[in-house]
C-alpha cells in the first residue's frame, strides 16, 4: 500500500531539518518475525535504503530494540557508524568519536540471584508447553511462544507471568507472542531519548511496531515523525500497514536528505 498523503508530508518536512535521527526497532519493523530469532535478517530494500541514510548528510542512523546487543548485531549486521540501543534501551552503544556516556550492564548479586530465579520458574513454564523457547539476556529472561499452538502458547504466557509476579524487583514486558523477565528497568523511550541527546538531534523519525516501541513515540517531539508499522493501538501519529511499507518510508526520508 502507498504511504499515506499526512505522513508524506510530515516525511518531506524532515528535508529542512539541521541533523536527523533515523532510528528504526529492528524485528517487526525491519526484519519480518522468523521462527527462531537468530535467523531474522532485514528486508533488503529496507537495509539498503537504512545504510544509503546512514551515508546522508546530516542524517545519523539507530537501531532500538528489544534484543540484547550481541545478538543486535548479529541479525542487523549495522554499519560502523550506526547507534544501538539494546536491551528496550538498557544496553547502549554509539561509536568512539561520539564520545558517548553509555554506561555498562553489571549486574550486582541481588540481580543476579533474582535473574536466577526467573529463569528457573519460565524454564518449568516452557518444558510444561510445548513449541515455547526461553532466549536469554544479560539482564533478563524471554518466553517465545510463536511456535507453539495459540491455545498452548496463551496458557504459556498467563502461567508465565503468575509465577514471574510473586518475584519482588523483576520487570515484566509484554510483546508480540514473548514475555520478557528483566532485572533492570529500562524502555524504549529512554533509549530513544539517549540518543537523540549523543547526536544532538534536530528530529526524530522513529518506526516501530510492537507494545514496547509505545514508550519511544510517547518521547517524541514537535517536528519529529513517529510511525506505527502494522495494526494495534499507538501513540504514533502515522502508520503503514505493514513491514513491505518500511522500504518505501526510509526511501522517502532518504529523497527528502
Amino acid at each position: 500500500m502507498a504511504l499515506d498523503a499526512a505522513l508524506r508530508r510530515a516525511v518531506d518536512g524532515l528535508g529542512d531539518v539541521g541533523l536527523l535521527l533515523v532510528a528504526m526497532d529492528f524485528d517487526g519493523t525491519m526484519a519480518p518475525f522468523v521462527d527462531r530469532p537468530g535467523d531474522a535478517r532485514a528486508l533488503p530494500a529496507a537495509a539498503e535504503a537504512f545504510a544509503e541514510l546512514g551515508e546522508a548528510e546530516n542524517t545519523v542512523t539507530a537501531l532500538l530494540s528489544g534484543r540484547d546487543l550481541d545478538s543486535l548485531r548479529a541479525v542487523a549486521r549495522p554499519g560502523p557508524r550506526v547507534l544501538l540501543a539494546g536491551s528496550h534501551g538498557g544496553q547502549l552503544w554509539a561509536p568512539p568519536e561520539l564520545a558517548a556516556d553509555a554506561g555498562s550492564l553489571e549486574l550486582g548479586p541481588a540481580q543476579l540471584t533474582l535473574l536466577a530465579a526467573a529463569v528457573s520458574r519460565l524454564e518449568d513454564v516452557s518444558a510444561a508447553h510445548p513449541g515455547t523457547t526461553l532466549e536469554h539476556k544479560p539482564a533478563g529472561v524471554v518466553l517465545h511462544v510463536r511456535q507453539a499452538e495459540p491455545a498452548v502458547g496463551a496458557a504459556a504466557l498467563r502461567k508465565a507471568r503468575s509465577r514471574l509476579e510473586a518475584l519482588s524487583g523483576l520487570s515484566l514486558s509484554d510483546g508480540k507472542n514473548v514475555l520478557e523477565a528483566s532485572v533492570i528497568r529500562a524502555d524504549k523511550g529512554a533509549g530513544l531519548n539517549w540518543l537523540r541527546e549523543v547526536v544532538d538531534a534536530d528530529a526524530v523519525l522513529f518506526a516501530g511496531d510492537d507494545v514496547t516501541d509505545e514508550d519511544a513515540f510517547s518521547v517524541l517531539r514537535r517536528g519529529d515523525v513517529g510511525v506505527k508499522v502494522g495494526p494495534g493501538k499507538t501513540r504514533a501519529p502515522f502508520r503503514v500497514d505493514g513491514i513491505g511499507d518500511v522500504p518505501a518510508l526510509l526511501q522517502l526520508a532518504l529523497g527528502v536528505r
